[in-house]
């Protein structure tokens, strides 16, 4: 038996609490993973909200965390790479990443690299991974003018390096209180909210080659008539609207090549997780409010061994 966070019914943070869940046994393709640190994202608490609205009946007691790393103690067949013992990282299969032990696919798991941390291998399944699908569906060429929205978190702040290290000029919305991280990296800070297109365009009067959105809305509807090719707005938050301007949505890959490749990029120093906030797992349900709020900047860890 194990502890693991889960919620017990479609709901706020009410429905949330520990339980005791058997440790799992690894099938065919899957790894039983000793987790020691997983990652918070805002799809945490928007699938225990239901904001999807699934027509099915609730399943139970559902864990929760999308993303962990750990250290591997058994192994499924049909797992050739990994052994126990494996530094391991990825998209979290059963029992949720916040908890003392998951099962990861091999299908959506790596190796982490020498050199990087649980925590900061731990960030990248969902966000970093995200953002790599988005820039690399963007095609960005050296010189290019990308705007990143939500530039701040966790999602946007990866992909602004990611698109940095193809050459292109990164152009950030996000609130006042993240300019300085964002400048740190040499992105170009525009605030979030009312007036934003025109702070963009005061940046890039000659307009922009592409838009990565991570906020939706009126924001998405403000910037997209700024991009010169509509094809080239990508969204990870708000595809009715993306498509109505002409875009798409992000088109995820999920697989282990690209966790492998933004785990070397991490170890190669070009691109940093930007762990802000680190929480025991018995203060995962703080870790949790401090995304839902949306106040966090970069990527919120929280430690289980």
């Amino acid at each position: 038996m194990g502890k693991a966070y889960v919620y017990t019914a479609f709901g706020g943070p009410e429905v949330q609490r520990f339980v005791d869940l058997p440790t799992p046994t690894p099938g065919e393709g899957e790894l039983l993973v000793r987790v020691q640190a997983a990652g918070v994202n805002p799809a945490d608490w928007k699938r225990r909200s239901n904001l999807r609205r699934s027509p099915d009946p609730f399943p139970g007691d559902t864990p929760m965390g999308l993303e962990a790393a750990g250290v591997v103690e058994a192994v499924g067949s049909g797992t050739e790479g990994f052994a126990v013992g494996d530094r391991v990282f990825g998209s979290v299969a059963r029992n949720g990443g916040w908890s003392e032990h998951s099962v990861l696919s091999v299908g959506q798991a790596a190796l982490i690299p020498d050199g990087v941390s649980f925590a900061d291998a731990a960030t990248l399944p969902v966000a970093a991974a995200t953002a790599y699908d988005a820039i690399v569906q963007l095609k960005l060429q050296p010189g290019e003018t990308v705007v990143v929205t939500g530039a701040g978190g966790g999602c946007g702040i990866a992909a602004a390096q990611i698109a940095q290290a193809q050459g292109a000029r990164v152009i950030g919305t996000a609130s006042e209180a993240k300019r300085q991280l964002l400048e740190s990296i040499g992105v170009q800070h525009a605030v979030y909210g009312e007036g934003e297109a025109d702070r963009v365009q005061a940046l890039a009067p000659g307009g922009i080659d592409a838009l990565y959105d991570n906020v939706g809305g009126t924001s998405l509807r403000a910037l997209g008539p700024l991009v010169k090719d509509p094809s080239r707005i990508v969204t990870a938050a708000d595809v009715p609207t993306a498509t109505e301007l002409g875009g798409a949505a992000v088109a995820r890959a999920r697989n282990s090549e690209v966790l492998r490749i933004v785990a070397q990029m991490v170890a190669d120093g070009t691109l940093k997780p930007f762990v802000t906030e680190v929480f025991p797992l018995d203060r995962v349900g703080d870790a949790l409010a401090l995304v839902e709020g949306g106040h966090a900047t970069g990527k919120v860890v929280v430690e289980v061994g």
